[in-house]
């Protein structure tokens, strides 16, 4: 997926998304950025029965009229759901960008490396922004009761599903605005193709006869400013420093200490991500920390060392299928992304409101993000060397990546992951947590961790997740 190119339709086909219960209460629940649902204004709408209004119904009947086959297309793809999709185009994009620059490249604001610590930064950002518009468009709903155009002109077609939601401002068009402005930022050279995205999102809510123009206009307007503030959060939440330009690195003082495995070597990823504003309680996160591993030498480490050897010197076929299946390497969505796909599969089947998707999303990736911070503190408090490098003759199954060992990055998401769905989910639990426990043994496998970096990495993300659902259980939603 490129720039500049026409909306894609072709992805996964859905069914439109056919919630029961639509969270009428959402409008009271707590916000993230903003300090309350109601800090961004919308206007007062104009009357049902106003020349206005009516001439907005009369557009809705001449587009219908003109139904083209990829206006239909649009309106179903977007049925499925709006924050789905626009975090699965999301993980498009992620994708697109998760390839290492050029070794001594400077980095390109304009081209960002979506490796996994970006990649978790990004689906925080778009989920918190989706989040927050979405309580915020409940509460004005609620607070304009403007019904749906079904309901006040007959010859006007509803093309997906009935809702109970008054109409005003569109969620549609709330989480379309705020995902354009996130998604821009950080991808600024998709910029055209996003805004099509946006713009073809909108306009099939009105050819579906969901909503009529201001309905759209409003929903925009609410969902951009939320951005905006959610943007501005992030230029001061340091990530900025995170890869370090002084080269601090360098002077960590340990017996034996990690170092670039990649040819030409590079500078390690992001050596300072561990100093990054946390979404949850910092204290209570850094406090939780990993304690020290064993150290270089030791006899339990050499027992650790031996276990990858061994393993890399007689790789199953199921092991090598575990290791590829985890690997989200390079030109993937990164782990972050994988765990985003499993939780829309579980919201889909769930058939969640757009609220409670948006809330899902929100607790689930500033987990994810945190779980990136916590295990870059670790990383780079301990520089553990790779399996490799204390033994050239292990043979990885999968590429190594260029930063310390200990813990494992993806046992941290993986824990944090599985722990915030299982809470929501608490019928998946059992099945979440074999997931959660394959992700981290998979770096075993692969030849790139050691044991102690994945059970640590578990832990350590399980009391991330743990921190997130202490944060939903205080937001006001009924679970």
């Amino acid at each position: 997926m490129s720039g500049c190119e026409k909306a894609d339709l072709s992805g996964p086909r859905f069914e439109a998304a056919n919630p029961q219960d639509q969270d009428l209460s959402g409008g009271t629940w707590k916000t993230i950025i903003l300090k309350t649902s109601a800090t961004v204004s919308v206007p007062v709408p104009d009357a049902a029965t106003s020349p206005a209004y009516q001439q907005e119904l009369s557009e809705i009947k001449r587009l219908q009229t003109q139904l083209s086959g990829s206006q239909r297309e649009a309106i179903q793809y977007w049925s499925a759901g709006a924050t789905l999709r626009w975090n699965e185009i999301c993980r498009q994009l992620v994708a697109k960008y998760n390839i290492a620059p050029q070794v001594g490249a400077a980095p390109d604001p304009q081209s960002p490396f979506a490796n996994p610590v970006v990649a978790a930064r990004i689906y925080a950002l778009l989920s918190v922004a989706q989040y927050d518009a979405l309580v915020s468009a409940w509460h004005h709903k609620f607070k304009f009761n403007r019904v749906a155009p079904v309901q006040t002109d007959n010859q006007i077609k509803l093309l997906v599903p009935a809702s109970s939601l008054p109409s005003y401002p569109s969620e549609d068009a709330v989480v379309a605005a705020a995902s354009l402005e996130v998604l821009k930022f950080i991808f600024p050279k998709e910029a055209e193709f996003l805004s099509n995205k946006a713009t073809e999102h909108q306009e099939s809510r009105l050819l579906a006869g969901a909503n009529v123009r201001t309905d759209l206009t409003a929903g925009a307007a609410l969902g951009k400013e939320v951005a905006l503030k959610v943007l501005d959060y992030a230029r001061k939440d340091r990530m900025n420093l995170a890869g370090d330009a002084k080269n601090t690195w360098e002077q960590a003082l340990v017996p034996v200490k990690w170092k670039s495995l990649d040819v030409p070597v590079r500078g390690p990823m992001l050596p300072l991500a561990g100093n990054v504003k946390t979404w949850y309680d910092s204290t209570a996160l850094m406090t939780g920390l990993p304690g020290p591993p064993p150290a270089v030498g030791s006899t339990e480490f050499n027992q650790a060392l031996a276990e990858v050897r061994k393993i890399a010197d007689s790789r199953t076929r199921e092991q090598w299928r575990i290791s590829d299946f985890w690997a989200d390497g390079g030109g993937t969505p990164t782990p972050p992304g994988h765990w985003n796909q499993i939780a829309a599969s579980l919201i889909r089947q769930e058939q969640c409101s757009e609220l409670r998707t948006a809330r899902i999303l929100a607790l689930l990736n500033r987990a994810l993000f945190d779980a990136a911070i916590c295990c870059w503190r670790t990383k780079y408090t301990y520089y553990i060397p790779r399996p490799s490098q204390m033994d050239p003759k292990i043979k990885t199954a999968t590429g190594i990546p260029n930063f310390p060992s200990y813990t494992s990055g993806h046992a941290t998401f993986s824990g944090a992951a599985a722990t915030v769905l299982t809470y929501l989910f608490p019928q998946n639990g059992e099945n979440l947590k074999k997931q959660a426990e394959e992700a981290a043994l998979s770096r075993l496998y692969g030849g790139i961790h050691y044991r102690f970096d994945n059970e640590a990495g578990l832990v350590c993300g399980q009391n991330i997740g743990k921190e997130a659902i202490k944060w939903g259980r205080t937001d006001g939603s009924p679970q």
